[in-house]
């Protein structure tokens, strides 16, 4: 059974949100168990995808996680009103809040191996906008719970707003049409929930969405250019980090703007004009299993989730044509991948045609397959046994050393990079998303037999596979992971443990949720002497 809430586009939907978020929290309701299983699997991908961010050295969470040890650790005998607090990764020591969630959040974005969600909801008229979004907003219900003292379950209902907040709105406004970063979403989700979680009133959450919009909407900048930046992993991160400064000043009394999905000068009423109402409905989920996250996609290993499509179809290919193997990379032609757009223009550019950055590489779709295609001719004597496609997406996991600089010079790499064409496949491809993925991969060799994948919709990882062994293929992309963050495997399955039976916790072991002994790499992933 599920049971929608619409707050209708004639409603001060910020005091709307709020509202919703006290009743969705205090009330007793149904929620279907595997909503919350999906979530739990959700949650310890991100976390584990931090940690091992944070011990490869990647720039920017090492910044932020070390800005809030040094900048805004609380002493033992600090005692404020309405103090905040709560832990980065790996660490026992209490900080301030928003800072620990900055940190925490670009950890878990920088390798953008965790979830998405291609906001496309069938179900319901005008809600299939199809905005992007990322699960990178836990951190915040942690945070909350590290406050205020509260339960594994408590905490991850919270988590469950989060998403379904972010989720919902990505259905029904596209912020990239207008060149706005998707993070927007998720940093109103946050305030909304943090805010609910800690006591803020409704009133105050409204004004804490205001500001939000209001002051602090970052454009798809930090994501333009031949080679990104740190601005483009941190963007959650940081807007998040603002979202919880916005609640705090609000609950001190600041008044920030009111019912700011109707303003006719906020981003929403600005891009699409109405006569007064917001531009769209939002729709909910409060029991039952109709929530957002059940529609959202997982990573099985570090790419961009536009190629998820190539990779399933190339892994398909190998799987069925073994004499693919034979003669190695040196006996493909030609490689061609017909897509959709978005994927075509954004993973398919040109410019991402020679990466030189980690950040770069990872939103290459000719470097994500020719990578994966390097890898599977040198494991061909492992996958020989091979008995599923499960098991080829295990073995050929990309991991970060995919994507270090030896691996984004790598000759041999370059070299197939170099062997890939590109077709658009137009109003055929494009109808089909954000349904599914729909892409095509046709591999050519040099006596001219060509292999084709034929189409594919909806890769393993995809919220619609159903014959993938989803939780398989995610506690080996976990232990994966976990391997370049501590080489004692007894403490990896301790923390995994750990994170699996996050509901099982109560406030105290709460405290504890991400301390975890992490071994730091000698080298950063992206500097030129980082060896695996």
């Amino acid at each position: 059974m599920s049971k929608l809430t619409i707050l209708k586009r004639s409603s001060n939907q910020a005091r709307g949100l709020a509202d919703f978020a006290q009743n969705f929290l205090s009330s007793n309701q149904k929620i279907d168990e595997s909503v919350y299983e999906r979530l739990k699997l959700f949650h310890t991908d991100s976390v584990v995808c931090g940690v091992s961010a944070l011990a490869l050295k990647t720039n920017a969470p090492t910044i932020l996680r070390d800005e809030a040890l040094v900048y805004h650790k609380i002493p033992k005998d600090y005692n404020v009103p309405r103090l905040t607090k709560s832990k980065v990764f790996g660490s026992k020591e209490w900080v301030q809040s928003e800072k620990a969630i900055v940190a925490n959040c670009s950890a878990v974005r920088e390798w953008d191996s965790n979830g998405t969600v291609f906001g496309y909801n069938k179900n319901i008229p005008g809600h299939q906008a199809g905005e992007f979004g990322h699960n990178d907003f836990y951190p915040v219900a942690v945070a909350a719970s590290h406050t205020k003292g509260l339960s594994g379950v408590k905490t991850l209902k919270g988590m469950l707003l989060i998403d379904e907040i972010r989720g919902r709105l990505a259905e029904v406004f596209s912020l990239k049409t207008y060149k706005i970063d998707h993070v927007v979403h998720g940093a109103i989700a946050s305030a909304v929930t943090y805010g609910t979680l800690i006591g803020a009133s409704p009133l105050e959450i409204e004004h804490a969405i205001g500001m939000v919009v209001a002051h602090y909407i970052p454009f798809r900048a930090i994501r333009a250019g031949k080679q990104l930046s740190d601005s483009k992993g941190a963007s959650a991160a940081i807007s998040t980090e603002v979202a919880i400064m916005s609640v705090h000043r609000a609950m001190n009394g600041f008044i920030g703007p009111k019912d700011i999905f109707r303003n006719p000068e906020a981003i929403f009423r600005f891009f699409e004009h109405t006569k007064g109402d917001s531009p769209f409905d939002i729709a909910l989920g409060f029991e039952g299993n109709d929530f957002a996250v059940m529609g959202m996609h997982f990573k099985l290993g570090l790419y961009e989730h536009q190629s998820a499509g190539a990779l399933e179809g190339v892994l398909n290919l190998l799987k069925q044509n073994p004499k693919l193997f034979e003669h190695g990379v040196s006996a493909i032609k030609n490689i061609n991948i017909t897509a959709y757009e978005p994927a075509y223009g954004i993973i398919g550019d040109p410019h991402k045609r020679d990466p030189k950055t980690r950040q770069s590489a990872d939103h290459s779709m000719v470097f994500i397959v020719s990578r994966l295609i390097k890898k599977a001719m040198e494991n061909k004597e492992k996958l020989r046994n091979a008995e599923s496609l499960d098991d080829y997406w295990k073995t050929l996991i990309l991991t970060p050393a995919d994507y270090s600089h030896e691996a984004v010079f790598s000759s041999e790499t370059r070299d197939l990079m170099n062997k890939i064409t590109f077709e658009h496949g137009g109003l055929e491809y494009d109808s089909k998303y954000p349904e599914g993925i729909p892409t095509k991969v046709d591999i050519t060799v040099n006596t001219g037999t060509t292999v084709s994948s034929g189409l594919v919709m909806f890769p393993s990882g995809h919220a619609n596979n159903k014959t993938c062994d989803l939780k398989g293929i995610l506690n080996n992309k976990n232990k994966t992971l976990l391997k370049v963050t501590q080489p004692d495997s007894a403490k990896c399955e301790s923390f995994l443990k750990k994170l699996n039976s996050i509901d099982n916790l109560n406030a105290t072991e709460m405290e504890n949720i991400y301390d975890f002994d992490i071994s730091y790499s000698k080298h950063s992933i992206d500097s030129e002497e980082y060896r695996l």
